[in-house]
């Protein structure tokens, strides 16, 4: 009998040690109350950002889009309305995670940073808009930080806005809009932003409507 309690001690390691090899694997892999995938995706590149941030690259095809209007209202102030595709933006205090898909914009006036939007609608001050030409870009962020890239560049959307001092017939009229104006032709469909800094012309910018 004493072999037989011998082969049974061994085949109760063997099953201990088969649980433990299944328990002790781990995986990148989670679950969110959806039931969506929460894991990195993409891969975080060497380069940066005009912030110093690291780009992650994802596929072109599926990848998030950004694009960008801006308009002055009546207030001297000026409309920023964003649109976005394959894109959904975190809840403020989002887990600092790269998940597909998903993040914040970041909000730019002439590569200076100005806030982060969690939504498609912002009204920016007359203030970070002094008269002369100015480019308002959107930039697409995951919550770890990271800039949404395809083929290394950041995906993200330009409009270049022209404020120019109010003339006295203006100041004479409430809600006038010191003769903005504001020009996208430097934003692309795809999202990602192609113009050339600095090569924007004022002669090239069209009247707001």
């Amino acid at each position: 009998m004493s072999w037989t309690r011998g082969l049974l001690a061994v085949l109760a390691v063997c099953v201990l040690l088969l649980a433990g090899s299944v328990g002790c694997g781990t995986s990148d892999a989670h679950e969110d109350k959806n039931g969506g995938s929460t894991s990195p995706v993409g891969k975080v590149l060497d380069g940066t950002d005009q912030e110093g941030r690291h780009l992650r690259e994802v596929e072109k095809k599926g990848a998030p889009e950004v694009g960008i209007e801006v308009q002055p209202d009546a207030h001297s102030t000026w409309d920023v309305r964003l649109s976005v595709h394959h894109f959904r933006f975190s809840a403020a205090g989002a887990k600092r995670q790269a998940v597909a898909g998903r993040g914040y914009v970041g909000l730019y006036v002439d590569d200076r940073p100005v806030t982060r939007l969690r939504s498609t609608a912002y009204r920016l001050p007359a203030r970070l808009v002094p008269r002369g030409t100015h480019h308002v870009t959107a930039r697409l962020y995951a919550d770890d930080g990271t800039a949404w890239a395809v083929k290394g560049r950041p995906v993200q959307s330009t409009a270049d806005i022209t404020a120019s001092e109010p003339s006295p017939s203006d100041t004479a009229q409430p809600g006038a809009t010191s003769g903005a104006t504001t020009d996208t032709t430097g934003m692309s469909a795809s999202g990602i932003d192609l113009r050339t800094w600095g090569r924007g012309s004022p002669d090239r910018v069209g009247k707001a409507s």
